[in-house]
């Protein structure tokens, strides 16, 4: 079992794998760290069935250029199994044509029947493109 790309520690199968499969992120912070993970394999219709219907794109091209090297979750607030609303702030760390790229931001989650969706996030520093 290989690791999974999120940096949870755990395998692939047994983290981020499961809610790629179908099953339902239990928090925020798992749902964003899956959305991290597609990013990284390039999972374009995982990340727009994440997206919150109100703010999801028609469609999403991912730059096949960008290499994902790294996540780290900075704080979460709320997001829990029994909230309807979250907020995850992260840094992911990755590089397009060997230039160093950093997304920082504040995501906002909510939470409807059972099931997370990514609504929007704040950027908090400016440091290379915008990624969601």
């Amino acid at each position: 079992m290989s690791a999974c790309p999120c940096g949870s520690g755990l395998a692939y199968d047994d983290c981020c794998g499961r809610w790629h499969g179908g099953a339902a992120a239990p928090t925020a912070e798992a749902l964003m760290r899956s959305r991290y993970s597609a990013y990284v394999l390039g999972d374009s219709d995982y990340l727009l069935a994440t997206w919150h219907p109100s703010t999801r794109p028609a469609e999403l091209t991912l730059d096949a250029r960008l290499q994902w090297l790294g996540l780290d979750i900075r704080r979460c607030e709320h997001g829990g199994p029994d909230d309807e609303q979250g907020s995850v702030e992260f840094v992911a760390r990755g590089k397009v044509n060997g230039r160093a790229e950093r997304l920082h931001e504040v995501s906002r989650f909510v939470q409807e029947e059972g099931r997370w969706f990514y609504v929007d996030g704040e950027l908090q520093e400016r440091s290379g493109r915008r990624r969601r």
